[in-house]
């Protein structure tokens, strides 16, 4: 039972995975950090007073603090969370274990290196507006139906925190599978009227074992997406259209 103050606050314990591959004599181990908890407390906000205030080692990533980087995913308690986004009192026991996100290359204790894999996803799936027509810059751009749009800007509401990725079974077995922010960022462009590529085109891109026809529909992506994005729809609607070409 752990003890309760006065003016509210507990004794929470956060358990952090601690390795530095770098290091030669690092042994991948589990570290204690027993902390008092205060109304409101985040994750983040509780790895700041260890780091600030009990050790100065220990590495995590944060940017925003809003939820809107994704920098600060990591694995908590079994499921990769976003640290800025989850509050400390969720759990009524006061244990929490931390860990790295699996899948991506892990550069020290709870900090994994996602920008490499994101940008190798981007030029995979040629994640950008393609258009080989004439642009005039003095003329106004083409419209887009309001309803249309909103459907565009809920998939680019996508923060490309990595958690989709490490909640799937496909990207564990197939490291080069594109997962569900891939397949998101191709729903996104396949459904921008300002993009003139076919479905033969996009087909090219993500037609096989490591783009659409990996996905194996465990909903993973969709249940820890932070930003609840509808990427199993969206992967279903790219299947629908890729499963026609082929």
């Amino acid at each position: 039972m752990h003890r309760v103050y006065e003016d509210g606050g507990r004794e929470i314990v956060l358990t952090i995975f601690r390795h530095n591959p770098n290091d030669e004599d690092s042994i991948p181990h589990f570290q204690d950090y027993p902390i008092i908890e205060r109304p409101g407390m985040t994750l983040y906000i509780a790895l700041t007073q260890i780091y600030t205030s009990m050790d100065h080692d220990v590495s995590f990533d944060f940017v925003c603090r809003a939820g809107i980087c994704g920098s600060c995913a990591m694995v908590v308690n079994g499921k990769p969370r976003l640290a800025c986004r989850t509050l400390t009192s969720e759990f009524s026991e006061g244990k929490i274990t931390l860990l790295p996100l699996p899948t991506f290359q892990h550069i020290k204790d709870l900090s994994v290196d996602t920008g490499t894999f994101m940008n190798a996803m981007t030029k995979r799936v040629e994640g950008w507006i393609v258009n080989n027509s004439p642009q005039d810059i003095s003329t106004i751009e083409k419209p887009i139906d309001p309803e249309l749009s909103d459907e565009i800007f809920e998939l680019d509401r996508c923060i490309e925190c990595g958690i989709c990725l490490a909640s799937c079974a496909t990207k564990v077995m197939r490291p080069n599978f594109v997962g569900a922010v891939g397949l998101n960022r191709v729903a996104r462009f396949s459904l921008d009227p300002h993009d003139s590529r076919s479905d033969e085109e996009f087909y090219e891109l993500i037609g096989d074992d490591e783009g659409i026809f990996g996905c194996m529909s465990f909903m993973g992506c969709q249940d820890h997406c932070p930003k609840h994005l509808p990427l199993q729809k969206q992967i279903a609607y790219m299947r629908n259209k890729m499963v026609k070409v082929c």
